[in-house]
């Protein structure tokens, strides 16, 4: 019997802390490890897959975010696995070995949902390419497939002079996160560029932000900058090309959108194994990436239909089982 997407998913799905090849042949047998391996490393599954599950689900709004960040899948005991290099990881808060993802979630705010619409592995090895120029690509696949959105939320890593210019010009709002040492000018050209975390606030500009020029921005282009609050001992510097917003506390309910593609992660990878596969190849892990991905859809749109948590979804098939077995055990104690 050949592996197949179907049976890959509905594996992903049920398996609980077991996601290896393994795992699966010894729970299905009909199949063997070679038809498992095959599966994965002969087939060349595509972001866009997981674009075609998503639309199934996903409900536009005119008003929509798209969210820009990556994640690390921790590789850091592997030593012979294909696409695995040193890269920082945010959750980590350390360079460690890992696979670099690069997503693209889409936010409703009126329904308060969001959907993963598209993905990239990060392998400048093998392709070159960097993160900017996979953000380039996804903004670009979203005209392609019309998706409609407002706003555009993403990390200080992606916050390049470019990147903002190419949002701005496509007619759309940016909130981000600049780093401190960021060359700004907030005296309309009568004193020379500073480091954006050296800036003079009054109270005023604390509640309101402040008008700034960031350096290598056209001349006449100026941005609106907040000083915001994030926890008791942690402030971030907010720009967005958003002249009229005129409240911090606004600008922070903004970004604070950013942090349900933080919540994403966090679920993909403890509820579908996105971290777990074993395979060696580099093909057979992006291949597994893809299909969690399509998983953590399915298991989402579930879980708001059932209106419980995705983590609920999950542990419930755990549930299920116990109540067969309480009722009709498999070893009858005596």
């Amino acid at each position: 019997m050949k592996t197949t997407s179907q049976i890959y998913c509905q594996f992903l799905v049920s398996s609980q802390i077991n996601y290896t090849c393994t795992y699966l042949c010894e729970h299905f047998e009909e199949l063997d490890e070679n038809s498992i391996y095959r599966f994965l490393k002969g087939n060349k599954l595509i972001p866009s897959i997981v674009w075609e599950k998503a639309k199934q689900a996903v409900i536009l709004s005119k008003n929509g975010y798209v969210l820009f960040d990556d994640t690390v899948i921790d590789k850091d005991f592997s030593f012979e696995m294909e696409g695995v290099r040193k890269q920082y990881s945010g959750n980590a808060h350390k360079i460690i070995k890992g696979i670099g993802v690069v997503n693209c979630v889409y936010y409703n705010p009126e329904l308060d949902r969001h959907w993963v619409i598209d993905f990239r592995i990060f392998d400048p090895e093998k392709d070159g390419k960097t993160k900017i120029d996979f953000m380039k690509e996804m903004l670009k696949a979203l005209e392609t497939r019309k998706i409609s959105y407002q706003t555009v939320l993403m990390d200080s890593w992606y916050a390049t002079t470019a990147m903002m210019l190419l949002i701005d010009s496509r007619k759309k709002t940016f909130y981000c996160p600049i780093k401190t040492n960021r060359l700004v000018d907030d005296s309309n050209g009568i004193q020379n560029y500073q480091s954006a975390g050296f800036l003079y606030w009054t109270e005023n500009e604390l509640l309101n932000g402040k008008l700034v020029k960031v350096k290598k921005f056209p001349m006449a282009k100026k941005l609106k900058l907040f000083r915001v609050s994030i926890s008791t001992d942690r402030t971030e510097l907010i720009v967005t090309n958003d002249l009229t917003q005129a409240s911090t506390n606004d600008s922070r309910k903004e970004v604070a959108v950013r942090w349900k593609i933080e919540q994403f992660h966090r679920e993909t990878k403890q509820i579908t194994g996105l971290g777990k596969c074993q395979c060696r190849t580099n093909r057979s892990q992006r291949n597994h990436i893809c299909l969690c991905l399509k998983v953590w859809l399915f298991l989402d749109d579930i879980a708001h239909n059932s209106k419980r948590t995705i983590y609920q979804v999950k542990k419930d098939l755990l549930s299920n089982y116990m109540t067969k077995e309480l009722r009709n055990p498999s070893l009858v104690y005596e």
